[in-house]
């Protein structure tokens, strides 16, 4: 069998992220805002394509911003969000209506969130939109230790999916 995933990469110019897995920055909108609670303006909106295979995650992270997630191509895709209260929900991102899984989902500002192929799943492409627009200063890397002691009962699941 072909690998589907490095001609996907390759096609669209991707990289890895330093969350985990690869992507493209696939629009930017030139229209910029300035939100109160930001350190500087924003584009309206941004969005990218994001690939995870088989054997990779996208490590917990949160934004200042809401994230839409889109279902494109592949096999399911897990993503796990922890609200700032502590509550879990995971979300099944995927082509089967069916077996409960959706094509779009949105992940609210400020809740700490992190991704991984389901079981069985050899890859998952999807797309992620921002608003207000995506910038590396808006995003925040979790530390396993010190996002365990605020959730302790979710530490499996932060120790799993940490860098």
């Amino acid at each position: 069998m072909t690998d589907p995933v490095r001609p996907i990469i390759e096609q669209y110019g991707m990289q890895p992220h330093p969350e985990g897995g690869y992507y493209v920055s696939s629009y930017r909108a030139a229209l910029l805002i300035h939100p109160d609670s930001f350190p500087g303006p924003r584009p309206v909106s941004t969005a990218i394509l994001f690939l995870l295979e088989k054997g990779n995650f996208s490590a917990f992270h949160r934004l200042r911003s809401d994230e839409c997630w889109h279902f494109y191509e592949g096999q399911p895709l897990l993503i796990h969000q922890i609200s700032p209260e502590g509550s879990l929900l995971t979300t099944r991102l995927g082509p089967n209506r069916e077996n409960g899984e959706i094509y779009q989902h949105v992940v609210p500002a400020g809740y700490w969130f992190a991704s991984e192929p389901a079981p069985g799943t050899h890859y998952s492409l999807v797309g992620c939109t921002v608003s207000p627009g995506f910038d590396f200063a808006d995003f925040e890397m979790a530390e396993k230790e010190p996002l365990s002691a605020v959730f302790p009962r979710h530490r499996e699941l932060i120790g799993r999916l940490c860098r």
